[in-house]
């Protein structure tokens, strides 16, 4: 349950402000259909976190709990560091209104390719021996944070303090790299 909670909390955090909760808000704007852009970010960051736990819990076999505690505590305040900056999105990018769920699915899936969150999921795999709870409690994040931006859109972004967010999650990554190093 500390792996699923740990995992949901912090990526939900993490997630304000972060370039896939910008297209969230891009895509409901454009597209203006809820439900599929909905679906398609739940299926893409369900497949995206997969892969990145699955990686996360091979690394961990490859090294020694030692090496691998200061590793991942390491990567937690780097990610502490990372959650610091805003990200925006690079350039306008052109969505197909053909098969919305298709569009945010693609685009979703290669927006969080090395973003923080996959990152983070990939450390959090590493952290605990819990693939299903991590990978289902960072999903879970990533849709507590970007569901209300695909329903709410731009009056949510306006009402939400997105520096005290990316500095509640820093907070969050520093002690969760700080518990690493601390408790085995």
């Amino acid at each position: 349950m500390e792996a699923f909670l740990i995992s949901t909390a912090l990526v939900a955090l993490a997630e304000m402000g972060d370039k896939t909760q910008l297209l969230s808000f891009v895509l409901a704007a454009k597209l203006k259909r809820r439900l599929p852009i909905a679906l398609g970010i739940l299926a893409a960051t369900a497949a995206n976190h997969f892969l990145a736990g699955w990686v996360g819990a091979w690394l961990a076999t490859l090294a020694s709990p030692t090496t691998l505690r200061f590793i991942v505590a390491a990567s937690f305040f780097a990610f502490g560091l990372w959650a610091l900056k805003p990200d925006r999105l690079d350039g306008e990018r052109e969505y197909s209104s053909r098969s919305v769920f298709l569009t945010t699915l693609v685009a979703f899936f290669l927006v969080e390719m090395g973003d923080k969150t996959q990152l983070a999921t990939v450390a959090l795999a590493a952290r605990f021996d819990a693939l299903a709870a991590v990978v289902i409690g960072t999903t879970l994040g990533m849709m507590i944070a970007n569901v209300p931006a695909v329903w709410l859109g731009e009056r949510l972004a306006q009402r939400i303090d997105m520096k005290i967010m990316r500095w509640i999650a820093a907070a969050l990554f520093f002690a969760l790299g700080a518990a690493t190093l601390l408790f085995a």
